[in-house]
């Protein structure tokens, strides 16, 4: 509220504690005194971006109850809350700190359990069946056990089959594969409600199991230093290796191994920073999945001129999003000062993702690291020959894990965020070699292809100054993979093109054939020299030196050539970008035309919902439409702003417009409905549809 400049309101959580009763959530407070171990609030939050409030649902292991594990009861608690999530379109919050599924027996029948010895006097030779007295088996319930009866000595006993434990209270909730269900049941709910609203976990404690794979299945995770997430304990893994290995949690599932391998987006150091990151993370996410993302006033103007140049040398990508000081002045990047976080940061180093605003307005980056970095793999303790392992990767390239990650950030973006996507292109291409070709960078790459195709919301491809887009990196991005989203610029300090100036210079003149004829044709010398030979004087030898004089300097001017058919005024004269922008005004520019694109996109969507076989391409000729006027009476360069600030400011005529083509889909259907009615039905349907809408008139009268 204060990086805002607003006074902090009175009150700025409310929260409804929802609680399971007859298979159902309904509202009361528990104070502290649940006997299932898994809680949920319905929470409203008073944020800048939403002052009237905003809802969430919180789900939250509680750990305090059977050390936090799942059982049947908690599955089915957290199962009802992350449907609720998905039917409102809300966010879906959960802190995580569990045990995993709960494991336990049949409490009961231990008391009463004995054995049958192979020899009495020597029990090292074992035992043939464990088995019940009949005086304990009339006393438990019906299905309590699976046995047969035998007699012994007189004695009727009842040899252990199964142990089922049904009715017996130590089985309430759960104490085995009906643990295991309940927790196939909320994994896929969990990867249901990623695609269908905001899914984000905080791992304050431990996560074991089911409850690390709850983390993953939501996809976006804050990590606390101490909360490990894991498959089983080390303890347990000490015993299937047959000697002590690991010690600790954070030797499978600490910082140090989700945070490189892209499980965990964030890193906090305690709870108090958990949910700053948890906070922040909203700020950036609309109220629901039916609108978009909040647009807040600004304290940095968007007119402001973008300060930080990106160099030929590498540089770090994060100077050029938000900004730095050099020599003591602040220069500001291309979005709103402090508003740039970075995500993912400790994977897929040579990429950089984070979210951000563009005078207000939220939105998904991806850019470039243009710097080599190094990638860790670290030694595993079961294996005594291995050692870490560190590779080194070049800046501009794409690796199998920042492909991966790339691909990753775009989904993230996409699903329950809703965010514009921009994504500063700045990639030579993919790394092809022997290794990453085994380690899948084809696979990733294309992956990049399916996320950008599956995309809702406006991406703009942005080639930034002294950038360069090349060969396969090009085409992954290309605005025809999808047409009503994709638009693509460059600066007109950038480049773009299917090889480097250099190497396409290998291929246009041949391998310097054309440019030693070249060297004939623009060479005074040269030119004299040819003359000479032409009269039959024997001059092979100063031809020869002075083309080889000439050569390092004409293939420069070669590669020169090559160079001037990558700028930006080619691009667009081809059609592959929309324009080409100067970087230092490029904020003002994007904002607007992202803001437009955002609202007609927003319009487009509530008219395929009200009218079901409405195609992309119909609603937004009918968004072109209803803007029409106010574009054509802009001012030049000022369509965008024009038309995005009408369409916020004119909510009713938008809903009038979305109303009007709902009326007419539903007449045309009901055209449609009729005439493929025989033509001696329809005389009769149409007269019940008159004396039905003279009833419905009365009615509403």
């Amino acid at each position: 509220w204060r990086a805002v400049g607003d006074e902090v309101p009175a009150k700025l959580v409310a929260a409804k504690e929802l609680v399971l009763e007859g298979g159902e959530l309904v509202e009361r407070e528990q104070m502290g005194n649940n006997r299932v171990g898994m809680v949920v609030w319905q929470c409203t939050l008073v944020t800048p971006e939403y002052p009237e409030g905003r809802d969430i649902i919180l789900i939250g292991n509680d750990v305090t109850t059977k050390a936090g594990s799942f059982g049947v009861e908690e599955s089915e608690v957290f199962f009802k809350a992350s449907e609720l999530a998905r039917k409102k379109g809300i966010p879906r919050i959960y802190i995580a700190c569990n045990s995993g599924a709960r494991i336990g027996g049949v409490e009961e029948l231990k008391a009463m359990t004995q054995v049958e010895w192979n020899d009495k006097n020597d029990l090292l030779k074992g035992f043939k069946y464990l088995y019940i007295s009949d005086d304990d088996f009339k006393k438990l319930p019906a299905q309590a056990v699976e046995s047969h009866p035998e007699t012994v000595n007189g004695q009727t006993r009842h040899v252990l089959d199964a142990i089922m434990g049904v009715g017996l209270p130590s089985t309430k909730g759960g104490v085995g594969v009906e643990c295991l269900q309940g927790s196939g049941l909320i994994a896929g709910e969990t990867s249901r409600a990623y695609d269908e609203t905001f899914t984000l976990s905080y791992a304050t404690g431990r996560s074991v199991g089911i409850g690390a794979y709850l983390n993953r299945l939501g996809q976006r995770n804050i990590q606390m230093v101490n909360g490990p997430m894991i498959l089983t304990g080390a303890d347990m893994l000490n015993k299937v290796l047959g000697q002590q290995v690991y010690t600790t949690l954070d030797q499978l599932g600490g910082p140090h191994i989700m945070v490189p391998n892209g499980v965990t987006h964030e890193l906090v150091q305690n709870d108090q920073d958990g949910v700053e990151a948890i906070l922040r993370w909203l700020s950036y996410v609309p109220e629901n999945v039916l609108t978009i993302p909040p647009l807040i006033s600004s304290k940095d103007p968007v007119a402001r001129k973008v300060q930080f140049t990106p160099t030929k040398t590498p540089y770090d990508p994060r100077h050029m999003l938000g900004g730095v000081k050099v020599d003591g002045e602040w220069q500001g990047g291309f979005c709103d000062e402090g508003s740039f976080h970075e995500y993912l940061a400790g994977w897929g180093k040579s990429v950089v993702v984070g979210r951000g605003r563009l005078g207000g307005l939220p939105v998904g980056i991806v850019s470039v690291e243009t710097r080599s970095v190094e990638r860790h793999i670290p030694a595993d303790p079961q294996e005594t020959k291995s050692s870490d392992i560190i590779e080194v990767q070049a800046g501009q390239v794409w690796y199998p894990d920042s492909a991966y990650k790339t691909a990753t950030a775009i989904r993230d973006f996409n699903r329950g965020e809703q965010l514009p996507l921009i994504i500063f292109a700045n990639w030579r291409g993919f790394s092809g070699g022997t290794r990453d070709m085994f380690g899948e960078v084809l696979k990733y790459g294309s992956m990049i292809v399916d996320a950008l195709v599956e995309y809702k919301q406006p991406v703009t491809i942005y080639i930034p100054p002294n950038g360069e887009l090349r060969g396969g990196a090009w085409v992954v991005l290309d605005p025809k993979i999808n047409i009503e989203q994709i638009e693509m610029f460059a600066d007109v300090e950038a480049r773009g093109g299917i090889l480097e100036p250099p190497a396409a210079a290998e291929v246009l003149f041949k391998k310097d054939k054309h440019t030693v004829e070249m060297m004939h044709r623009c060479d005074d010398k040269l030119k004299e020299l040819d003359a000479r030979q032409a009269k039959g004087e024997d001059v092979a030898k100063d031809v020869k030196a002075r083309e080889k004089l000439l050569l390092p300097v004409y293939q420069q001017v070669a590669t020169q050539y090559c160079d001037l058919h990558d700028r930006a005024p080619r691009m667009k004269s081809v059609g592959v970008i929309r324009e080409g922008l100067k970087w230092e005004e490029s904020r003002e520019y994007l904002h607007w035309r992202i803001r437009r694109r955002t609202q007609e996109n927003s319009i487009a969507r509530q008219l395929m919902r009200a009218v079901p076989n409405m195609s992309y391409a119909t609603a937004m000729a009918a968004v072109t439409d209803l803007c029409k006027d106010v574009a054509a009476a802009a001012a030049a360069g000022g369509e965008d702003k024009a038309v995005a600030l009408w369409i916020e400011e004119h909510p009713k005529e938008v809903q009038s417009r979305v109303e009007t083509e709902r009326h007419r889909a539903t007449e045309e259907e009901i055209y449609k409905l009729v005439s493929s009615l025989p033509s001696s039905k329809r005389a009769e349907v149409v007269r019940d549809l008159v004396g039905y809408s003279r009833v419905a008139a009365q009615a509403s009268a």
